[in-house]
């Protein structure tokens, strides 16, 4: 009979994660880990003090997930923005669950909406759109901040309920609004694309 195979780590991040996927954060449990590894609690307990512990390496790589999708171009826009954008929502679309763990479960307590411009992760997507539009970073900032609001509010109600995507819609609004957004920035609209 052929040993055992020997649980490890990141097999408990990886199973979790995977339940996160299908079922949500609330189904996470070390008993629901050991299931899916075929294997007691114990190895789960012993890596791990507690679920939440768990379910904090499961947000980190979730989080990475995420920003690997999002930046993905399958799909051009025409602006990288956009691209961004609507990768978000198709993101909350496609996997509900993770974007609720990321997005709707008090991560960011206490923090305000510009302390999230401020953060590590989005250097990325801010210095794609800075050179897009040649702008200053806090401009660009700006511009993000009022696109990223109208993105999120078209991702939380997909990612809340059973609503028809209409992508070319979607799209066309973002649009309107990433361009209303620059003109205000800049203080002058201009008749071409952005």
């Amino acid at each position: 009979m052929p040993p055992k195979a020997k649980v490890t780590k990141e097999m408990i991040v990886d199973t979790a994660f995977k339940i996160v996927q299908k079922e949500g954060v609330d189904k996470v449990t070390a008993r629901s880990i050991s299931e899916q590894l075929n294997c007691s609690t114990q190895p789960v307990l012993y890596y791990f003090s507690t679920v939440e512990d768990i379910k904090k390496m499961v947000y980190k790589k979730a989080d990475a997930y995420h920003s690997d999708y999002i930046m993905k171009t399958e799909i051009d826009c025409g602006n990288p923005m956009l691209t961004i954008g609507m990768n978000y929502i198709k993101f909350a679309i496609e996997e509900r669950n993770l974007f609720r763990l990321l997005f709707q479960s008090d991560e960011f307590s206490g923090e305000g909406i510009l302390d999230l411009l401020e953060t590590e992760e989005l250097v990325p997507i801010l210095t794609v759109l800075q050179n897009k539009l040649d702008m200053s970073m806090e401009d660009t900032k700006k511009v993000f901040g009022t696109l990223f609001i109208f993105v999120h509010g078209y991702a939380s109600l997909y990612a809340n309920n059973t609503m028809i995507y209409d992508e070319l819609n979607v799209m066309k609004a973002l649009e309107k609004i990433l361009y209303g957004a620059v003109c205000a920035t800049k203080g002058e609209c201009v008749n071409e694309r952005i």
